[in-house]
């Protein structure tokens, strides 16, 4: 009888265990998924990640925006040209026509930038492609999940059937939330690319002005938040990359429950960072 009743409790273990390192696969999987896929997503340029949406947001910035950037170009040099006269003049001495030579200059750089506005918009996103990369290279090869490690660090068979069906619950809970946090992972994302192509296609209104001493603090607000939202990608990485390795040490601790509410820790503070990172990147830019 007894043979009978741990064979049946072997079985039962064995069935607990194996769920159990179904879930716990699962989980490292999805750590392992987003930290060598987040760098591919965050660091990809607006033309790289959609060349369609690329293509119909620089159409509509350059038949709908760029005329009204044109008309604000012109109203503002003339009224530069303006108060240039009248304020260094007063239309009662000699005119300076060295001061005319300076304001061609100056219109001419302005059209310069009006005409070359998605070359300067690219290069910002090509420059933050280039940090979010290496950083994406760095995170990736020193914070990938060794799975099979991981579970065999565990010693799933040390514990009884009350543990393991405890343990059972906790990591198919944990790993739905997984589940819920790559969702909200792929919402940040998504929804930094779409930010990016809004501010892309306003782009020749803001640059319009970059040349003008009254007016210029909108293109410099507007390139500072072009700033932000290209390095937001290094925060998003660094978020993953330290995730993913406290998620790593977790697997030495020598309380499986406690380990698994702290992963459950862990991504709630993931999501909630990663949610932050577009406030931040803006702050240290000092992006309104």
């Amino acid at each position: 009888m007894s043979f009978i009743i741990n064979a049946i409790t072997d079985w039962i273990r064995g069935l607990l265990i194996n769920i159990i390192e179904s879930n716990l696969i699962t989980m490292f999987g999805d750590v392992n998924y987003r930290v060598g896929t987040i760098a591919d997503q965050v660091g990809t340029t607006p033309l790289a990640w959609n060349s369609n949406i690329f293509s119909l947001i620089q159409t509509l910035a350059e038949t709908v925006i760029m005329p009204i950037a044109a008309i604000i170009i012109t109203y503002v040099l003339c009224v530069e040209l303006i108060t240039m006269v009248t304020e260094k003049n007063s239309f009662s001495d000699n005119v300076d026509t060295f001061m005319f030579f300076k304001f061609v200059f100056k219109a001419w750089v302005a059209v310069l930038i009006l005409s070359h506005t998605f070359d300067i918009t690219m290069a910002v996103f090509d420059l933050a492609q280039h940090v979010v990369s290496g950083a994406g290279n760095v995170i990736s090869g020193s914070a990938t999940i060794d799975i099979d490690a991981a579970i065999a660090a565990m010693n799933l068979d040390a514990y009884g059937v009350g543990e393991l069906f405890l343990l059972m619950i906790q990591s198919f809970i944990l790993s739905f939330a997984m589940r819920i946090m790559g969702i909200v992972i792929l919402v940040i994302l998504y929804g930094r690319m779409i930010e990016i192509y809004l501010m892309c296609s306003i782009a020749p209104i803001p640059l319009a002005t970059m040349t003008n001493k009254e007016w210029g603090s909108m293109g410099q607000n507007y390139l500072r938040g072009l700033f932000a939202l290209g390095f937001q990608g290094f925060f998003l990485i660094l978020c993953v990359g330290i995730y993913a390795v406290l998620v790593d040490d977790l697997i030495v601790a020598t309380n499986l429950n406690t380990a698994m509410f702290t992963l459950a820790g862990y991504t709630v503070l993931l999501c909630i960072a990663m949610m932050k990172s577009g406030s931040l990147a803006k702050s240290v830019f000092n992006a309104s």
